[in-house]
């Protein structure tokens, strides 16, 4: 599993092309996304398929920018699926995880309710990163702490990170 994850890394970089800050955004995201299903002991389906949309769930970025002229995140939920399916049509993926990948990728900014630990992982990843690179202020990390982040390594990570 391990060596298709870095394959789809690879195949999303590859779609981004020459954009280092979304490439990188999607690697801290994937790394980000593993260390909490490690520290919350998912098993290694629900893990894989985790990581698979921790790659891809921004991958809608550029057709909403082209589309919409927004690379808001409604728009990337909206084009991000279709993307995605073209990306992972390479790869052997069951068809029930392809739907779950796409399901959260086109629900990555939609904090409740929330549908599963995949779910709640990926929002936590995508949300330790954006909130250095936005950056976010400490009303806002602190809000997210108390309303949305609920596993103990997404918080732990949350208070290492942010506590000041």
């Amino acid at each position: 599993m391990y060596h298709q994850i870095s394959r789809l890394l690879r195949a999303a970089c590859a779609y981004n092309g020459a954009d280092p800050a979304r490439n990188q955004h999607l690697i801290k995201v994937h790394n980000y996304a593993r260390m909490i299903a490690d520290g919350e002991h998912l098993d290694a389906h629900t893990q894989f398929v985790l990581e698979a949309a921790a790659v891809l769930h921004d991958i809608g970025i550029h057709e909403a920018e082209r589309i919409h002229h927004s690379s808001a995140g409604q728009y990337q939920q909206m084009e991000g699926p279709a993307v995605a399916r073209k990306i992972l049509a390479d790869f052997p993926f069951e068809q029930e995880d392809i739907d779950r990948i796409c399901w959260l990728i086109a629900h990555h900014h939609v904090y409740k309710p929330i549908d599963g630990i995949d779910h709640q992982i990926l929002l936590e990843a995508d949300f330790l990163v954006n909130a250095f690179e936005e950056p976010y202020t400490e009303p806002q990390i602190q809000q997210f702490y108390e309303t949305v982040a609920a596993t103990k390594t997404g918080k732990e990570l949350l208070r290492t990170h942010y506590s000041s």
